[in-house]
């Protein structure tokens, strides 16, 4: 059993690959044992002991990855998105009381000057193109005596994240050696990893998706993973071809970035050595499944994940298991239960609340006893979404329970209306959010983008909705973009959507 970093770093043969990149030589286990080993002394010697928190604020790449595990076997790593602003960085570094911030070099980075306003000290991270994917050096002022030393235990918090905080203020998850262990081993189980597998790895490295579902889980395998800097689907393919990956993994908005782009790479997919596909973080609509495994001709595992369970929950099997589209699978690690208001276990087919207890599982919020009062119920924890068990056990998730629009009394997912919208030939992506109304209280309105040159009226949507939904269900307002705005993990988001769309305001004027 493997409780720490340390211990699942042990796993991978000495000259097998851990990390790659495009373009640069790969780091070996053995090097990157060897490094993170030099990484925690340097870290002690500059007074970071255990449990002391490390923000890094770094762009996605081998660095990154290497710096997430590096100071998470030594310290508590804490990444932050690099997009962030002066008030974000201030509000995140205070929030989690972080006793370091690395970033680049030569970064100018806003969270620069607010580490120094903080007087929170700074590491500079430097790397070189010739090196080994991952490796880099630290440098930086040395002020106290660590506080805890020596090799850290499973008790130990190895990573600690924010929700994303959509509707109420962010709160800290702080996630366990044993926790993000259990999780590894959970993710790589259900993958049937082995050492032979490669990651392509386009998810950011602020987000527990790749950090958990790419990085983690193939270290946990003695696998590789591979990060070139970020997502980019005009390298994609490029990237397919020169890194021969056996999986990679994604949220839908990719996979379907991808899918534009497919065509003109036939030749490369042929080519791939692909063994499944991996969906995770938002609901992948059935269609896009379906044509993503024509088109890659290899079976797509969707996966249900949350940062409090340090990523996964549930997933779908690998054949020759069923794979049921629009399912998220099997309990996949934690145990998995439907419960009702009072927290009452419902019966299979029953819809309430998903809740799961586990390994990996937080404790629970950090300094949050009122969020902790409600999102646990006689150990249980309360995931926020609503879905029910069907009679083989797998969980389909029917939506947000903060997403359910309200129209009147009448409770409408936005996944159903969703999925029916993603049904018409012309449609390419589709979001159902709520809209503000003066007497119903929410309105259903959508957010559509259409295949290239594909043509659509909204009468003709609503027409088509209509034949397929209650007439409640279908939606009032049906806004046409080029692209929905997402979130920084590439998520379409709901809630707030009206408002970034500058559709409350429409909404008030009418009124």
């Amino acid at each position: 059993m493997s409780d720490t970093i340390l211990d699942l770093l042990a796993r991978g043969d000495a000259a097998d690959t851990a990390i790659g990149t495009p373009e640069r030589p790969p780091l070996a286990y053995e090097d990157l044992r060897q490094h993170v080993r030099k990484t925690i002394e340097t870290l002690r010697r500059l007074g970071i002991g255990r449990n002391d928190r490390v923000a890094i604020v770094l762009p996605t790449g081998p660095e990154m990855a290497s710096a997430f595990v590096s100071v998470g076997a030594g310290a508590t790593t804490a990444p932050l998105n690099s997009a962030y602003r002066d008030e974000e960085f201030e509000f995140y570094l205070s929030d989690l009381n972080a006793k370091a911030l690395i970033v680049g070099t030569a970064d100018d980075s806003p969270a620069v000057a607010v580490a120094k306003h903080l007087d929170v000290r700074i590491l500079r991270l430097s790397s070189q193109p010739t090196d080994s994917a991952g490796l880099f050096d630290l440098n930086g002022d040395a002020v106290a005596e660590p506080s805890l030393d020596g090799d850290a235990d499973s008790g130990d918090i190895a990573l600690v994240l924010h929700t994303s905080g959509t509707t109420s203020r962010p709160k800290i998850v702080p996630l366990s050696h044993a926790n993000i262990c259990a999780s590894a081993r959970n993710i790589s189980a259900t993958l049937a990893l082995k050492r032979d597998d490669r990651c392509l790895n386009v998810m950011p490295l602020f987000h527990i998706h790749g950090l958990m579902g790419a990085v983690l889980s193939s270290i946990a395998a003695g696998g590789s993973v591979h990060c070139p800097p970020g997502f980019n689907a005009l390298r994609f393919f490029s990237w397919l071809e020169e890194i021969q990956p056996t999986w990679y993994t994604a949220v839908p908005t990719m996979h379907q970035t991808l899918l534009a782009r497919a065509a003109r790479n036939r030749e490369v997919i042929e080519q791939a050595k692909l063994r499944f596909i991996r969906s995770s973080s938002a609901s992948l609509p059935s269609q896009v499944m379906a044509e993503l495994e024509e088109v890659f001709g290899v079976p797509v595992i969707e996966s249900y994940g949350m940062t409090e369970a340090a990523h996964q929950m549930a997933s779908n099997p690998l054949p020759p298991k069923a794979r049921k589209p629009g399912s998220v699978g099997l309990p996949a690690g934690p145990e998995v239960a439907i419960l009702d208001d009072s927290g009452a276990i419902q019966d299979k087919g029953t819809v309430g609340e998903v809740a799961i207890r586990g390994d990996n599982v937080t404790a629970g919020y950090e300094a949050n006893p009122e969020a902790n009062a409600s999102a646990f119920t006689d150990g249980w924890f309360r995931t926020g979404d609503q879905g029910l068990l069907d009679e083989d056990g797998y969980l389909s998730i029917t939506g947000r329970l903060k997403e359910i629009i309200n129209r009147g009394g009448e409770k409408i997912s936005p996944l159903e209306v969703d999925e029916i919208l993603m049904d018409h030939d012309a449609v390419a992506q589709a979001v159902t959010f709520a809209l503000p109304h003066d007497k119903l209280g929410e309105e259903v309105a959508a957010a559509i983008v259409l295949r290239e040159g594909a043509s659509l009226t909204e009468k003709e949507l609503r027409d088509f909705a209509g034949q397929r939904l209650a007439a409640f269900k279908v939606p009032r307002t049906v806004i046409f973009l080029d692209e929905i705005p997402k979130g920084p993990t590439g998520k379409m988001q709901r809630i707030g959507l009206a408002e970034k769309l500058g559709l409350t305001e429409s909404a008030a004027a009418a009124q």
